[in-house]
């Protein structure tokens, strides 16, 4: 009783509306409420456990860490602890051009930052613009206004530049025996039948087109994972799955490859060497470009070219006139 009675001159104190009829429980809580100030026990810790000393200090320093931590206060706790913040001068990131290599920055002169060229004009630059001491490639990106995870939007197609693409293609053919001699005389560099195939156990890649006959696939698919991510998997929109592989080996050798859109619905292919001039890269390119037009899929609402651009190998890109829909 005595407590109920110290508790009642304390809520007395705070004017508050409570009489001996009021349990201990209920005064406390009208007192918690009003703000004031209860006498409690002092609870004694306990010698193990989560509530012992120990634990409660380390929940409590825990407790203040993250609040730190959540007001992004990264003053040192003491003195040998250092400050969490940035030092020295706030970086400063150059332009693109400024961080290019002279040769690069020499050849972007003679390159017109906002003028469309033609195609001629286009490939005439580029022959100019080689930052390279090697043969480099000159490379043709087409972005298109197609969806590329639309089945029938997905541009696979495979095209035979007249002039070729300068590269040295090794050609790899996967068949029976009474085809070797034929894959052979056209130009194959590897050939085989099971031998072939251990070849492959063995992760020896040594080729960069495979070409197999139709009764052959099956057993090339426990190679997927080895030659699929490298696009060495036949596939017949490549014709490189083909009953005669002769004919396929031939036009591989003499510059037929394959292009496909990527998952940014952009075209990237070589259509040759600096070395083949501007006429001769126009050929290849003409070939192209007729190719991709004969593979615009019937569904497509829009423009199929959005834009052209040419490169060398590491050189500058050149925009080209966009006039294929």
């Amino acid at each position: 009783m005595a407590k109920k009675a110290e508790l009642l001159e304390k809520a007395a104190e705070l004017k508050l509306e409570v009489s001996e009829k009021n349990t201990i429980a209920e005064i406390e809580a009208a007192i918690e409420t009003a703000g004031g100030e209860i006498a409690h026990e002092e609870k004694t810790a306990a010698k193990a456990g989560k509530r012992s000393e120990k634990s409660l200090k380390e929940a409590e320093e825990k407790a203040e860490k993250e609040a730190r931590k959540e007001a992004g206060d990264t003053t040192p706790q003491d003195e040998e602890a250092v400050a969490n913040s940035k030092k020295g001068p706030t970086p400063v990131t150059r332009p693109k051009l400024e961080r290019r290599g002279k040769n690069y920055k020499k050849a972007a002169e003679q390159v017109e930052k906002d003028k469309v060229y033609s195609l001629a004009e286009a490939l005439e630059v580029a022959t100019k613009t080689n930052t390279t001491k090697f043969d480099a490639s000159v490379e043709l990106h087409v972005r298109l206004g197609v969806d590329p995870r639309q089945a029938d939007q997905n541009i696979r197609a495979t095209v035979s530049l007249p002039h070729g693409s300068g590269k040295t293609v090794r050609v790899a053919v996967f068949a029976p025996e009474a085809d070797h001699k034929a894959a052979k005389d056209a130009g194959a560099d590897v050939v085989g039948d099971e031998e072939f195939l251990k070849q492959l156990d063995k992760e020896e890649l040594n080729f960069d087109i495979l070409v197999a006959i139709p009764a052959y696939m099956p057993k090339l698919g426990k190679y997927a994972r080895l030659l699929g991510p490298r696009g060495l998997m036949p596939n017949p929109k490549a014709g490189t799955v083909a009953a005669d592989v002769a004919k396929a080996v031939s036009e591989a050798k003499a510059g037929k490859i394959e292009y496909r859109v990527d998952k940014q619905a952009i075209v990237h292919l070589s259509i040759g060497k600096v070395s083949f001039g501007a006429a001769k890269l126009g050929d290849n390119a003409a070939a192209f470009f007729d190719s991709l037009k004969s593979q615009k899929p019937t569904s497509l609402k829009g423009n199929y070219v959005k834009t052209i651009s040419v490169s060398t190998t590491m050189g500058p890109g050149i925009k080209v006139e966009s006039n294929i829909n």
